[in-house]
């Protein structure tokens, strides 16, 4: 496959005399942000007939995020406005210290009501393993995830997704999880809110795993967000704890992942569309999506398939719209 780290303007690839893929020739272009109502009126509306709707992951735009040029509350008239998508996945760490802020809360419910724009769940990090096998420090994990549970009611998200993650042996974290899981899950039941458990590494993208734990906690209102390519059960150490750092890292140990999303699907309250690169006619060059939606499919499931773009050849704005005609193109031809 062609590497294609820049794009160039439409002018001046017409000079050149080359001829491009439409996909192509419209990745050339789309890349370009800030173009506010004319890129979302360029953009038609999902088709229709889909047996899922789409929305949108904000660790998507974390790069952007983390310049300083977009804010947690920019995030869903940039979702609306520039990518035609009408409902968004948040990620605690771009508002983390606004759980119980209720005017910054309330702000961005009536932002959302406004756009007309559904809050789907939240990404919670950076909270504690909810598979750490010290009691006390896993019942504080259980603990700090209350506040979240609350936000998320409050937002009206039908889910928060939480780690599974923790230090010991496969069965001792299990145990742990389960433990965890139950608890949190009782909690959040009167919140009516989901809690649900991504493939996220160590032992929780061992999809025989963590469906294990789905099994023995067996309650209703405690799933998992099966992602397509979060399969990485050990990878290398980062040479510091940055995103850009842990994204030069290489996995050593990898799940299968189309047996893992099977695995988890019977148990899914979300579905999360990871993608790096793109071929030359739209694909995704690292994850069959076509045999992954036959799998979510052959499920049953019909709920929201989250974009979650992490790659660099394509910005982030580039990477998101290719994901979003990739999803949309594949879900109309399996209606």
């Amino acid at each position: 496959m062609q590497k294609r780290r820049t794009f160039l303007r439409r002018g001046a690839l017409a000079g050149t005399g080359l001829i491009l893929s439409p996909w192509l020739l419209e990745s050339c272009t789309s890349g370009e942000q800030g173009s506010g109502e004319s890129q979302a009126q360029s953009q038609a509306a999902s088709p229709s007939g889909m047996f899922f709707d789409i929305s949108l992951a904000e660790w998507s735009l974390h790069k952007t995020i983390f310049d300083g040029k977009m804010t947690n509350l920019d995030f869903p008239r940039v979702a609306k406005d520039e990518f035609g998508i009408s409902a968004v996945e948040y990620v605690n760490q771009f508002f983390k210290d606004k759980a119980k802020d209720q005017t910054y809360l309330g702000e961005l419910k009536s932002l959302t009501d406004g756009l007309g724009v559904q809050n789907v769940l939240i990404m919670v990090d950076g909270e504690g393993g909810l598979g750490n096998t010290d009691e006390g420090e896993r019942k504080t994990a259980v603990e700090n995830h209350y506040k979240w549970v609350e936000a998320a009611q409050f937002l009206g998200c039908h889910s928060i997704r939480v780690n599974a993650y923790g230090e010991g042996t496969a069965e001792e974290v299990q145990q742990a999880a389960i433990a965890s899981l139950s608890e949190l899950a009782t909690f959040a039941k009167d919140y009516n809110i989901n809690v649900i458990v991504e493939n996220h590494g160590g032992y929780s993208s061992n999809g025989q795993w963590l469906s294990g734990v789905m099994q023995q906690v067996g309650m209703d209102n405690c799933g998992t967000l099966p992602d397509f390519g979060n399969f990485c059960i050990k990878r290398s150490q980062p040479e510091e704890n940055t995103a850009e750092a842990w994204a030069r890292t290489v996995c050593e140990e990898e799940y299968d992942r189309y047996q893992g999303t099977q695995e988890l699907m019977p148990f899914a309250k979300g579905v999360s569309a990871k993608s790096h690169v793109f071929d030359a006619e739209g694909n995704e060059a690292q994850t069959d999506y076509r045999r992954m939606l036959e799998i979510v499919k052959a499920a049953g499931y019909t709920g929201y398939i989250g974009i979650e773009y992490e790659g660099s050849e394509l910005d982030e704005y580039a990477g998101i719209r290719a994901t979003k005609a990739l999803l949309e193109r594949l879900g109309a031809e399996m209606g």
